[in-house]
């Protein structure tokens, strides 16, 4: 059931601005590799602002991240995700994220918004979990939270695969996206 409505209240909730404070949050990716495991990665640079409306459902997101800080602890395999066979760091140099509605279904929120990979958007869903509010030792308000989403890389032209010679593919096609956020209330 999906609520229009805001029946729940949020402990800490505030309006306002908030910037994301990057020295306490991620950026996090994992894909399928061999099909046997998963590899995890994550962008190093990154930005986001969150304004927050009086009623939740009202709040506003804005993210992008920096193609070219990709990491996934191999300086040669990032290279290769920086070049044209994936992200194509050049020509695309940010993922970027604008939200188009937060929403409360069985008692979970979404945030529906449109996700750019290489010039391609798409609409995708995050889950979104407040982990909580409250000031810091330096007087500032915070507000903490994990969003997960699932892509499937092809939809934005992120095709590149190679064939095993075991059978399968290098990579699978789903791509789980995880935000751990931290954000600070602007004075």
């Amino acid at each position: 059931m999906t609520s229009t409505a805001l029946t729940t209240e949020i402990p800490g909730y505030k309006a306002g601005t908030w910037k994301i404070d990057t020295a306490h949050s991620e950026v996090a990716f994992s894909i399928r590799h061999l099909m046997i495991s998963k590899v995890k990665g994550k962008f190093e640079r990154f930005d986001a602002t969150f304004v927050t409306g009086e009623n939740p459902l009202d709040s506003t997101v804005t993210a992008s991240a920096e193609v070219a800080s990709i990491s996934t602890n191999d300086a040669a395999r990032d290279g290769h995700l920086r070049t044209g066979d994936f992200f194509d760091a050049e020509t695309y140099p940010t993922i970027d994220f604008v939200s188009t509605g937060v929403r409360v279904d069985d008692g979970d929120f979404k945030v529906d918004g449109d996700l750019t990979i290489r010039g391609v958007t798409k609409p995708v869903t995050f889950d979104f979990d407040f982990g909580g509010f409250g000031g810091d030792p330096w007087g500032n308000y915070k507000g903490g939270a994990t969003a997960k989403t699932v892509i499937n890389r092809e939809d934005f032209g992120l095709t590149y695969n190679a064939a095993l010679e075991t059978g399968g593919v290098l990579l699978g096609e789903t791509v789980t996206i995880t935000l751990e956020l931290q954000a600070a209330l602007e004075q």
